[in-house]
């Protein structure tokens, strides 16, 4: 009897790593758009307006901007949770949850391939 853990082929860990390569490339792109779309919100040429709209500009700017901010946020993480998943690919722990040190079903690794924990693991920190 072999002690050595289970987890995912090499076939299996080159299938993962090309469709969160695509996804890298697909959020790398989204992070761009909302740091573009941050930088134009700075100048919507509002200067020649009346002042009562100028105002509700402002305001919407900032609350614009405090969401650009946050989405920026979400989308880096994002990406570093895909390219530490392209790690556990290359360590050939990827697929292995971290608490129960199971194999987490390809099901749930092709709709969330940033996953480091197990439905059952998840639903214990509940």
């Amino acid at each position: 009897m072999s002690d050595e853990r289970v987890r995912y082929s090499d076939t299996d860990l080159q299938e993962f790593k090309a469709i969160i390569k695509e996804k890298i490339d697909k959020a790398e792109n989204d992070l761009k758009l909302i740091r573009e779309s941050f930088i134009n919100d700075q100048n919507n040429g509002t200067d020649d307006t009346s002042p009562t709209f100028k105002a509700f500009e402002e305001g919407a700017e900032t609350l614009s901007k405090e969401q650009n901010s946050i989405l920026a946020g979400r989308q880096e993480k994002f990406v570093r949770d895909l390219k530490n998943a392209l790690i556990r690919i290359e360590n050939k722990t990827y697929g292995i949850c971290r608490v129960t040190g199971k194999l987490i079903p390809k099901e749930r690794l092709l709709a969330v391939p940033h996953a480091t924990l197990s439905i059952e693991a998840k639903n214990m920190q509940k």
